[in-house]
């Protein structure tokens, strides 16, 4: 039997996937950066380690990441999977396009009616099944 990743686990893996992307950019790939830059890269292990633990304020502290992100890497938004908007929610949403956003309830939709029924629910197929990834 294939095992599938939870969802928590699907967005930490999204997170470092996301990260690892951004390491391979300028600013973040220059043998020197700015102390604002390593610091930025610093904060985002320090989420990915929060969201492992489980820690209480780790989607907030997504929230803010990402809109940090936006204001000051606009250029590298796109390299950031966009599960992440909707994962850490708030103010991520606003960055959202309504069809997005509803494509995005709908997985929920999915997910939470196989969950509540006792189903193993496959996150990554359902998901490239709804974004039409195949």
């Amino acid at each position: 039997m294939v095992d599938h990743l939870n969802h928590f686990e699907f967005h930490i893996n999204l997170l470092k996937s996301s990260f690892n992307r951004l390491l391979k950019q300028p600013p973040f790939n220059g043998k020197e950066m700015l102390q604002d830059d390593q610091d930025f890269l610093a904060e985002l292990v320090v989420l990915v380690k929060a969201l492992e633990n489980g820690e209480d304020d780790a989607l907030y502290v997504g929230q803010e990441m990402i809109a940090r992100l936006i204001r000051g890497y606009p250029h590298l938004v796109p390299l950031i999977d966009r599960d992440l908007f909707w994962f850490f929610g708030g103010d991520c949403l606003h960055h959202m396009p309504d069809e997005e956003i509803e494509l995005f309830q709908q997985l929920d939709e999915l997910r939470y009616v196989s969950e509540s029924k006792g189903e193993i629910f496959n996150l990554e197929e359902t998901r490239a099944r709804l974004f039409k990834l195949h």
